[in-house]
C-alpha cells in the first residue's frame, strides 16, 4: 500500500510537471494579434518566425500607449501577407534583461528581426504606413512585372517610402545582386512586357534601360548600360539617396556606408522658406557633382547631431566622411544671404582645390547626455535641487560668527527658487520616453 501511494504521488507529480512544461512551450500562431513576449518565450518566438517586429515598451510611457493601437491595427494586415510578418511586444521595464541584451535605452524601441537578426526600426508608426513600409521586407528580391498595368500598380503600391528600380528589357540576373544587397533600402523589379506608353510615362526612350524613381522627391534617372555588376551597383547606390537628402536615422546610415564624401549644410530650421530656397540651389550643385553626397540638417529637428559641428553662423556648409573629423572650406565657413548660388559654387571649388581646414566633431554636452536618460534626468534634477539648497544654506549661515535662524520669507524664497530651478531643468514636453 505504501509503495502504491508513493507511485501515485510520483505519477501525479510527473503529470503536473509535464503539463506545466507543455503549456510553457505552446506553439505560436499567426492569427493577426500582437504577441506578448517575456523572457520565457522571447527566443522561441524569434526562432519561430522569419520576420517579427518587436515593440520594447514601458507601461508608463505615453508614446508607447499611443503606439499600441497602431500596432494592433497593423497586425492583421501584416499577418495576411504571403510571407507574414508578426508583431510582438515586450514590457522592457519589467523584463530588463531583454532590454539590456538589445541595448534598449528609450521607449518605445522597435526592432525588426529577420531570420533572427535584429535591425532597429525607424520607419513610420501609423498603422497604414507601417504596413506599407514593412511589406518591402516580405517581398521577393526582384518582382517580375508582365504588363503595363502591372508596372503602374507596382509603382503605386510601392508608394514614396523607398526608391524604386525597374529594369525594362533586362534579365533579373543583371540586377539580382544589387537587389539582394540593398533589399532593405529599395524596391527592385523587372518589366518583361510593356508598351511605348510606359516608356513615355517612365522617361526612357530605348531598351534595355534601368530606371530609378524616387517619388517622394520627384527624381527620375535612367541607366542605358553597360549593365556590368559594378556599374549597376554604382547607379543603385547613387540613387538610393536623393540629390539633396535630409539627414535622418536611415539616410545617415546610407550616407556613411556609401563611401562618398558628404557635403552637409546645417540650418537653424529646414522648414523655413529661405532654407527651402537654399536646398533648391544645392540641387543644382549636386547634379553636377555626383561623386559627392549632398545632405542637410536643421538644429530644430536634430539638435544633438547638428551641434557636433562648430556652429558660429548659419547656414553652414562642411565636408564630412562620417568620421570624427570634417573639413571646413577656408573663406566659406558660413553662407551669406546674398547670391547664395555663387557661394555654393565657391565652396565646392575651394574643396576641390584643397583650401580646407580639418576640424574635430564636438562631443555631446554633459547636460545633453544626462537629459537623454529618464533615470539620469531625475538624478540631474535631484542634484540641481540639492545644489540650490546648499547655496541657500551657505548664504544664510556662511560667514556669520553667530548662528542665524532664517526668516519665514527667506525659507519661502529658497523653496520657490528650488522649485523654479527644477521646473526649468525638467519640463514635461522635453521628456523622451
Amino acid at each position: 500500500m505504501k509503495h502504491a501511494l508513493t507511485f501515485a504521488v510520483l505519477l501525479i507529480s510527473f503529470s503536473l510537471l509535464n503539463s506545466s512544461s507543455f503549456s510553457s512551450v505552446q506553439p505560436f500562431s499567426v492569427d493577426g494579434t500582437v504577441l506578448q513576449l517575456d523572457e520565457s518565450n522571447f527566443d522561441s518566438a524569434i526562432s519561430t518566425f522569419d520576420r517579427i517586429l518587436v515593440d520594447f515598451y514601458a507601461p508608463w510611457c505615453g508614446h508607447c500607449q499611443r503606439l499600441s493601437p497602431e500596432l494592433d491595427a497593423a497586425a492583421p494586415a501584416l499577418a495576411a501577407l504571403k510571407e507574414p510578418i508578426v508583431i510582438a511586444k515586450v514590457d522592457a521595464d519589467k523584463y530588463s534583461r531583454l532590454a539590456r541584451k538589445y541595448d534598449v535605452s528609450a521607449y518605445p524601441s522597435l526592432m525588426l528581426f529577420i531570420h533572427g537578426v535584429p535591425t532597429d526600426y525607424h520607419g513610420p508608426r501609423k498603422a497604414d504606413l507601417l504596413v506599407r513600409y514593412l511589406k518591402k521586407f516580405a517581398a521577393p528580391d526582384v518582382i517580375i512585372l508582365d504588363s503595363d498595368s502591372a508596372v503602374n500598380n507596382f509603382v503605386e503600391a510601392a508608394g514614396t517610402l523607398f526608391p524604386i528600380f525597374i529594369g525594362f528589357g533586362l534579365s533579373s540576373s543583371m540586377i539580382e545582386n544589387s537587389a539582394i544587397k540593398y533589399k532593405k533600402n529599395a524596391w527592385f523589379s523587372i518589366a518583361k512586357d510593356f508598351s511605348e506608353d510606359v516608356m513615355g510615362s517612365y522617361h526612357f526612350d530605348k531598351v534595355p534601360a534601368l530606371v530609378s524613381i524616387n517619388q517622394e522627391y520627384n527624381e527620375w534617372n535612367t541607366l542605358y548600360g553597360p549593365f556590368e555588376e559594378k556599374v549597376v551597383e554604382d547607379f543603385v547606390k547613387q540613387n538610393l539617396i536623393p540629390l539633396v537628402a535630409p539627414v535622418s536615422f536611415d539616410t545617415i546610415k546610407l550616407m556613411e556606408s556609401d563611401g562618398r564624401k558628404i557635403v552637409l549644410t546645417i540650418f537653424e530650421d529646414e522648414d523655413e522658406e529661405r532654407s527651402k530656397e537654399f536646398i533648391k540651389l544645392l540641387k543644382a550643385g549636386a547634379s553636377t557633382n555626383r561623386d559627392l553626397i549632398f545632405g542637410h540638417v536643421g538644429i530644430r529637428r536634430m539638435e544633438d547631431f547638428a551641434e557636433k559641428f562648430d556652429l558660429n553662423k548659419l547656414p553652414k556648409m562642411v565636408v564630412w566622411d562620417g568620421s570624427d573629423e570634417y573639413l571646413s572650406v577656408i573663406g566659406s565657413e558660413s553662407i551669406d544671404e546674398v547670391d547664395q548660388g555663387t557661394q555654393i559654387s565657391k565652396f565646392l571649388e575651394g574643396y576641390r582645390e584643397g583650401r580646407t581646414t580639418q576640424k574635430r566633431l564636438d562631443g555631446p554636452s554633459l547636460l545633453r547626455v544626462l537629459t537623454k536618460s529618464p533615470a539620469l534626468r531625475i538624478l540631474y534634477v535631484f542634484t540641481a535641487v540639492i545644489a540650490v539648497l546648499m547655496l541657500v544654506l551657505i548664504f544664510c549661515y556662511g560667514d556669520d560668527e553667530h548662528q542665524r535662524v532664517p526668516r519665514e520669507d527667506q525659507v519661502d524664497h529658497a523653496s520657490s527658487s528650488a522649485l523654479e530651478a527644477k521646473s526649468k531643468e525638467y519640463k514635461p514636453e522635453d521628456k523622451e520616453d
